[in-house]
């Protein structure tokens, strides 16, 4: 548990800066959620940016790290979930506490009202918590989707998986095809975990945890199919206190070039140093 209670006073301290490489280790579909088809297209696109590419919304990102963490510290029961989305077959249900250490509510955000909990009855929030975890969306890397990928894939920077459910009584065969972003590919992304008190030093252990889980998870869809393996790396973490943004001071290097396992360790030695 943390040391945050009703009474913890929120005053910006600094911000850590945490930015680095995410590797496809298998294709990964992050759906479009298209209403239409486009004809020869796959049943099942991927998000694409104006331009045309591939990227990985900060919010399924950020989504995805949260379930981790309230699954691994037994947050996900149905006492503490409420509902958010209530549609017929597409019941959205997340944690949500009032209690001041609840730590997943500091660090993804707390918003007040009435809310339905999956165990029946209702929360009721009285007040906000700030989340203190931002997450970008993280563009492709261009130069990761060589010459040589190129010539074997369907389009030119993705890659079209034909797949098939087979009923098991009549045998009769539903084909699907996943547009995916195939393995190699490279995304750069950016965190920023602001600090608003001194208890807050436990967040960063709380959040390379969640980035911990998530590689020997999936993110997106068909993971349970062999997509959306991910591993993180050339990671680097920054310190930017109060006065980098009053005065111009400099920034601290805390980590830089590092893995998953590395950036733990430093973040773990550190301690309540980080943030000093």
């Amino acid at each position: 548990m943390s040391a945050h209670t009703a009474q913890t006073e929120l005053k910006l301290i600094g911000k850590l800066i945490l930015e680095g490489e995410m590797h496809c280790e298998t294709g990964l579909h992050i759906g479009a959620g298209k209403g239409s088809l486009e004809i020869g297209g796959a049943d099942n696109p991927v998000v694409k940016d104006s331009h045309g590419r591939p990227y990985v919304p900060g919010s399924t990102l950020r989504g995805r790290i949260r379930a981790l963490l309230e699954q691994a510290t037994g947050a996900a029961v149905p006492s503490e979930l409420v509902y958010i989305s209530k549609r017929k077959g597409q019941e959205v249900r997340i944690h949500q506490s009032d209690r001041p250490d609840d730590e997943i509510c500091i660090l993804f955000g707390r918003s007040p009202g009435r809310m339905e909990k999956v165990g029946g009855g209702d929360l009721e929030s009285n007040h906000a918590t700030p989340a203190r975890l931002s997450v970008f969306d993280a563009p492709l890397v261009a130069e990761s989707i060589t010459p040589q990928m190129r010539e074997s894939l369907d389009d030119e920077l993705t890659e079209v998986k034909s797949e098939n459910a087979i009923d098991r009584i009549t045998s009769q065969a539903n084909p699907r095809t996943l547009e995916r972003v195939p393995a190699g590919a490279r995304f750069r992304f950016r965190m920023v975990l602001d600090m608003l008190c001194p208890e807050d030093v436990v967040l960063p252990g709380l959040l390379t945890q969640g980035l911990r889980l998530l590689e020997d998870d999936t993110l997106g869809g068909g993971g349970s199919r062999g997509s959306g393996r991910v591993r993180f790396g050339d990671l680097r973490l920054v310190w930017r206190g109060r006065d980098f943004y009053a005065s111009g001071a400099a920034e601290r290097e805390i980590a830089t070039g590092v893995d998953l396992a590395g950036l733990q360790a430093k973040v773990q030695e550190t301690g309540e140093g980080l943030i000093a």
